[in-house]
C-alpha cells in the first residue's frame, strides 16, 4: 500500500532527500556551510509552495452531476409547459453557482456501438435535426457552443484507462442536447459560456455498462467539469395515441418513475444494484420500449461515485415522466 502511495506522490520524497543532502554538505568543511538558517527556511517554504496540493482538491467540492429529462424538440418553444421554468432554474444553478470549466453531456439520441463509445472531438459542429413531422421553424433552431479537442482527448484517455473502447469524431449536437439546453442555457438570458463535449452511449440496454461508463469519467468532476445525462425517466412514444390531448398519466408512468426515484436516491453503496433491478420490473418495458432514454441516468449515477442522488422535480404526463436529478452538492 505504501509503495503504491509513493508512486502516486513521488514529490513527497524530495524533501527528506534534500534535507539529507544538505545535512551532508553543510558541515564545517563545506563552502555551503556559509548558507544561513533563514536562507534554508526560505528554500523550505519555496519547496512547499511548489508542491503543495492544489487548493481545489482541498477546499472545493467535486462538481455536481445532473440528469435532464429533456422532452421533445418542442420543449424550447413551449414556454407554458411546467418543465420550462424548472430547466431554466437548474441551468442558472449550473452557470451561476457551479460555474463549470466545461460541460460533458451524454444524450439518449447518440448510441454508438454495443462495445464502443464515440465522442465529439471537434471545436465547431452543427446541429442534428433528428426528428420529423414538426413545424418548419423547429428545423431552424440554433444553439451556440464550442467544443474542446483537448477535453475530448482527456476523456478518451480516461475511457482507455477504464478498459472502454472509444474513438473521437466530428458530430453535430442532437436535439437531446440542444432542445433542453436552449431552455437551461438560453443564449440570451443564461449562456453556458464554457466548452461543451458530447459523448455517446453504448448501443445497448446494459445498465451496468452505462454505470461503469459514468464512473470512468468521474475524475473530470475534480476539475469542476459538469457531467449531464439527458433523456426521459419514462418515454413511450407508442402509447402517445392513448393519451393524446389528455395529460392524465398512464399507470406505468407513475409506478416506474417512483421506483426509479427510490433507486436513484438509495445509499450510493447499493445504488448501482438497486438501479439495475429497476430495469427488470414488470412495468419497465411499458415505461421504455427501448431504454435509450433511460441509460443516461445510469451514466450520471456512475459519475456521481459516492455522492447522493436527489430528485429535483418530476411530472407524470401521459406516457412520459419528466424527473430531473442532481448528484452531489452545489457550491455555497
Amino acid at each position: 500500500m505504501f509503495g503504491s502511495w509513493v508512486l502516486r506522490h513521488p514529490t513527497y520524497l524530495l524533501l527528506p532527500t534534500a534535507v539529507f543532502i544538505l545535512a551532508f554538505l553543510l558541515n564545517s568543511s563545506s563552502p555551503l556551510a556559509l548558507i544561513s538558517l533563514p536562507t534554508l527556511t526560505k528554500i523550505n517554504k519555496t519547496y512547499y509552495s511548489l508542491f503543495k496540493p492544489a487548493p481545489h482538491s482541498i477546499n472545493m467540492p467535486r462538481a455536481p452531476v445532473y440528469f435532464f429529462s429533456h422532452g421533445g424538440p418542442d420543449v424550447q418553444y413551449n414556454k407554458t409547459h411546467p418543465v420550462y421554468p424548472v430547466l431554466q432554474s437548474i441551468g442558472k444553478e449550473i452557470t451561476q453557482k457551479v460555474k463549470p470549466k466545461a460541460v460533458v453531456v451524454f444524450s439518449a439520441h447518440w448510441q454508438a456501438e454495443p462495445n464502443e463509445i464515440h465522442l465529439n472531438n471537434a471545436e465547431d459542429t452543427d446541429l442534428i435535426y433528428d426528428f420529423y413531422g414538426f413545424p418548419a421553424e423547429f428545423y431552424k433552431a440554433t444553439f451556440p457552443s464550442k467544443g474542446s479537442p483537448a477535453l475530448a482527448s482527456q476523456i478518451l484517455t480516461l475511457l482507455s484507462q477504464a478498459g472502454i473502447q472509444a474513438k473521437g469524431l466530428k458530430r453535430g449536437l442532437d436535439h437531446g442536447v440542444f432542445s433542453g439546453f436552449n431552455v437551461a442555457f438560453g443564449p440570451a438570458e443564461n449562456p453556458l459560456g464554457c466548452p461543451l463535449v458530447q459523448v455517446s452511449l453504448f448501443n445497448s440496454e446494459d445498465p451496468d455498462a452505462h454505470y461503469r461508463l459514468g464512473r470512468a469519467v468521474a475524475a473530470l468532476r475534480d476539475e469542476n467539469i459538469v457531467i449531464i445525462g439527458t433523456g426521459m425517466t419514462v418515454h413511450n412514444l407508442r402509447d402517445m395515441r392513448f393519451a393524446w390531448g389528455d395529460p392524465t398519466p398512464l399507470p406505468y408512468a407513475v409506478s416506474f418513475d417512483n421506483a426509479l426515484k427510490e433507486a436513484v436516491e438509495a445509499d450510493p453503496g447499493v445504488r448501482q444494484e438497486r438501479m439495475a433491478a429497476v430495469t427488470k420490473r414488470p412495468d419497465a418495458r411499458q415505461a421504455h420500449p427501448w431504454m435509450d432514454h433511460l441509460m443516461p441516468v445510469y451514466v450520471a449515477a456512475g459519475a456521481a461515485g459516492e455522492d447522493q442522488g436527489s430528485q429535483l422535480w418530476t411530472l407524470h404526463e401521459g406516457s412520459f415522466a419528466w424527473a430531473q436529478y442532481r448528484f452531489g452538492q452545489v457550491p455555497t
